[in-house]
């Protein structure tokens, strides 16, 4: 998605408006680029342009109502309690939206006077990079906001996590832009205007860089946005977070500009910015990801992907620090060890693994209910979230201290993940845990606003407010019963709009309350034609604080709420690290589950140049072929780059469906895991990390920019061969297949050596041109494995075994029979074939194969097959002894070879 290219904007003349639709020019103004949502009532108006841009996309009514200068006013509206999902559609769409709401009562504005309008104001601007609600946001995906700065030739990309307060930033090359903004997958990316004229730069955020906002170049000043992050974090310097580079602070700079001009003057809850370089995790490049479907598929779904394959988390935060894990695999091995530490030691105590599990589920989106209360969005079910899951916390730490094994503690990693939920040692958090379990009710409303979730018994104030609401009816009937005792006269306290609470009876029978004694207990309101009323003291003091107690019930409730509300938000870093804690202990059981059901090993992960996997299995073919019913074949594979233990490149041949692709995709997968901290499907694995993953498998044109798919292909190829060294893993499968024979052989012959001889990197290679098997001797480091199938009653069997050697041949003609090529199609494919198979046919007479004639001219005249008659050179040529030939003899053989030459 990308943003819009034009630029214009509609401008008004507010001469001669009502003070509504001043109110409205004015937001317009402020945010001349969104819709406006303008709150009238129940339902939030849209006005002149933003109208017919609403109605077309949200498939709404758009009518008129009233003029300006003139001319019918545009507009469109939908209803406040259904905005939420108008709003889910119109960001998906690539719009902004500026959500402009009542400040004030109606009835307060009338106390300036009949004619005064309420105020309004824009309270946020909503864009995809800072969405917090539940109902706009995938619960088990990131929703991130990105901006990239250059300073210097040095770029950087800051990442947050609005909705969780997760900030990141990533000190790289501008190359190392694309990997980045690929793994972090924003919704949004803000970039400098002046950057979006660097052609390279400009097309990676289309790629991957969600929807782009253009900012003013001066933003990602370093003072204006040194000065701009520090107001975000509240802080007088940015030392404590580790001295930030000129571009780091640009790009922290463009966020902090963002978030103050979309969340009205609102601090969110953010953590400090965590920092990393290229040099931290594998980099893998947009295509790479695309083509090994990692979290997504090709087609943009889930189901299919990676992730999808492995993911057992049972919490929203566990889905996506998994998911974020596989998009970012570590280079440290002594860090992948930890990670892996901790799904060990869950196989290990299956038990205790499957208790955790089972509490987890009860676990809620802490970190995001924590966001929308500091921003001002959320309401009691989010501070009920974090009630509840601090108590899931609680439960937690004391599963692990209950069944502590003083043989095999937990690592590292889980250690201090229950240490961050042990209430004892975090006594505020605990305060705070305790004030939730004791003042929050069970029935939690969405809104602060709709009262009724503040508990029994905590404020006394509150319980008899609450009592004289909700038994007024009550209260009134024994008032009733003791005036009518009292006074001797029958009664009746009734209610209406205009007097209140007052006392009936009937003429016949009220004189007696005109006299003394009774006359100063009753004071006479209104004289009907049969009915007299009256009021007396304690009525009109019931009346005013009957009428006043809801409004009290809800004012002492919300106080309650922004109490609580704002301990939330000073406890922000407390919660934050639970809620962290919590997504650790699920990602590593949730792994150790997979593990467990998909019989994966723990992978040895060091600083060789190895890659070693013994009967290996791509998970995600793995799970479909099993659903099936059918088994599924393991493979091995073996690399060095530096020759040790295994080739450099192994050549990868058999025929088409043999499961080449899959082979190449299964060991690249592989490695992700790995380095991700997961256990791997085989029997066993050891890895040398991988600091950058290439693949190129798959084919695809960009007609956008004018290219086919083989210059597509030719770009990715080039790609890897400037930047792939010895640490990486190279994944090419049928490189040359889109041009001319020779011309593809040529390049994959080229590209292979170049791999070999120039990059040193691990790579696995596959192909049709058989001709590259060849290569295992021409070069040292070389291997060949191939993808067996067998003919069996003139049918292709695929055995999906990969074995040592070149395939014989790639079966073509067969798989184009399985795939219900019309016969007489097959038929005449397997004569041609037969003839550019003839021994004595030259392969170099391709140009000569008369693809168009009649079946029958392959039946060509005995003569031509014949041997032409050798020429004299020839014949000079096969008299030569060359073994036995002197320098001088061999000169003279020459010279003599030319002159016949000459007289041929």
């Amino acid at each position: 998605m990308n943003a819009p290219a034009s630029q214009t904007f509609q401008t008004f003349d507010a001469t001669g408006a009502t003070p509504v639709m001043q109110q409205f020019f004015e937001m317009k103004a402020r945010q001349p680029d969104a819709l406006i949502f303008f709150r009238m009532g129940d339902f939030y108006e849209l006005f002149f342009d933003d109208a017919y841009k609403a109605a077309a996309a949200l498939g709404i009514s758009q009518t008129f109502r009233g003029t300006h200068a003139g001319e019918p006013i545009p507009m469109a509206g939908v209803p406040q309690h259904a905005a939420e999902a108008y709003l889910s559609k119109l960001i998906r769409l690539g719009f902004k939206v500026a959500v402009c709401e009542q400040m004030e009562d109606p009835a307060e504005a009338k106390k300036r006077g009949s004619k005064s309008v309420v105020r309004r104001d824009i309270v946020r601007v909503v864009t995809p990079g800072t969405l917090t609600e539940d109902g706009l946001l995938d619960a088990r995906g990131a929703n991130r906001l990105a901006a990239v700065a250059v300073r210097a030739g040095q770029a950087a990309v800051a990442s947050v996590e609005l909705s969780t307060g997760e900030v990141e930033v990533f000190s790289v090359s501008k190359d190392g832009v694309a990997g980045i903004l690929a793994a972090l997958a924003p919704s949004e990316t803000l970039v400098a205007d002046r950057l979006l004229s660097d052609d390279a730069l400009s097309q990676t955020l289309k790629i991957c860089g969600g929807l782009v906002q253009p900012m003013p170049s001066a933003l990602s000043e370093p003072q204006a946005s040194e000065t701009r992050v520090k107001r975000l974090y509240g802080v007088d310097t940015l030392d404590g977070f580790g001295g930030l580079s000129p571009a780091e602070i640009g790009a922290l700079g463009l966020i902090a500009a963002h978030l103050e001009m979309t969340q009205a003057g609102r601090l969110p809850a953010l953590r400090a910015p965590r920092r990393a370089a290229d040099a931290d995790v594998m980099a893998i490049d947009p295509a790479t990801r695309n083509s090994l479907e990692i979290d997504r598929t090709q087609t943009g779904g889930r189901e299919g992907s990676l992730l999808a394959a492995i993911d057992r988390t049972v919490s929203a935060g566990g889905a996506r620090m998994l998911a974020s894990r596989l998009a970012r695999p570590l280079l440290d091995p002594a860090a992948i060890d930890q990670r892996l530490d901790a799904v060990e030691w869950f196989v290990e105590h299956r038990a205790l693994r499957q208790r955790l599990r089972e509490v987890l589920k009860g676990s809620g989106d802490m970190a995001r209910a924590l966001s929308r209360l500091a921003l001002g969005r959320g309401g009691p079910r989010d501070l009920g979230c974090i009630r509840d899951t601090l108590k899931v916390g609680e439960q937690l730490a004391g599963l692990a201290g209950g069944s502590s094994d003083p043989l095999s503690p937990p690592p590292f990693e889980l250690e201090h993940a229950f240490i961050a939920l042990t209430p004892s040692l975090h006594p505020e958090l605990s305060s705070f845990l305790a004030a939730l379990e004791a003042g929050l009710g069970s029935d939690l409303p969405a809104l602060a606003r709709d009262g009724g979730y503040v508990a029994s018994g905590v404020l006394a104030e509150l319980d008899e407010a609450r009592a004289l609401r909700d038994n007024s009816r009550r209260v009134i009937a024994t008032l009733e019963s003791q005036l009518a005792l009292e006074s001797g006269v029958p009664l009746k306290i009734r209610h209406n709009g205009v007097l209140g609470y007052f006392v009936e009876a009937t003429a016949g029978k009220a004189d007696p309350l005109f006299q003394p004694p009774l006359s100063a207990t009753f004071i006479h309101r209104q004289t009907l034609a049969n009915q007299v009323r009256f009021t007396t003291v304690e009525l009109a003091d019931l009346d005013a604080r009957i009428a006043q107690a809801a409004e009290r019930v809800l004012a002492m409730e919300i106080a309650a709420f922004e109490t609580w509300r704002e301990m939330a938000r000073l406890m922000a870093d407390a919660i934050q690290i639970a809620a962290e804690a919590l997504a650790r202990l699920d990602v590593a059981a949730a792994l150790a589950e997979w593990a467990e059901d998909g019989k994966a090993v723990r992978p040895i992960v060091d600083r060789s140049l190895a890659f070693e996997a013994q009967a290996a299995r791509h998970p995600v073919v793995e799970a479909a072929v099993k659903r099936a019913g059918d088994p599924y074949t393991p493979n091995d594979c073996r690399l060095d780059a530096a020759g040790e233990v295994g080739a450099r490149l192994s050549i990868v041949t058999g025929p088409n469906m043999a499961g080449k692709s899959t082979f190449l995709r299964q060991n690249a997968l592989l490695a992700i895991l790995a380095q991700s901290g997961c256990f791997v499907p085989a029997a066993s694995f050891r890895l040398g990390v991988v600091d950058r993953l290439f693949s190129r498998v798959g084919a695809g044109d960009d007609l956008a920019r004018g290219r086919s798919t083989f210059m597509m292909e030719m770009v990715e190829t080039a790609a890897i061969l400037t930047q792939a060294g010895p640490r990486s893993l190279v994944i090419l499968d049928e490189i040359g297949r889109g041009t001319a024979t020779y011309d593809g052989l040529a390049i994959a012959w080229a590209c292979a050596e170049a791999l070999h001889d120039t990059n040193r990197c691990r790579a696995l290679f596959a192909t049709h041109y058989h001709e590259l098997a060849t290569l295992e001797e021409r070069l040292d480091h070389v291997s060949n494995l191939s993808l067996r199938a067998k003919e069996w009653n003139g049918d292709l069997v695929f055995l999906h075994e990969a074995a040592a050697g070149p395939a014989d041949r790639s079966y073509g003609v067969q798989v184009a029979k399985l795939a219900g090529v019309p016969g007489p199609v097959v038929a005449r494919a397997r004569e041609v074939l037969d003839r550019l198979e003839t021994k004595d046919e030259s392969p170099a007479r391709l140009d000569d194969l008369p693809l168009f004639a009649m079946s029958q001219a392959v039946q060509a005249p005995a003569q031509m097959h014949a041997k032409p008659a050798p020429s004299a050179v020839d014949a000079a040529l096969k008299d030569l002894d060359v073994d036995g030939m002197s320098p001088r003899e061999a000169l003279e053989a020459l010279y003599r070879l030319k002159g016949l030459l000459r007289t041929s």
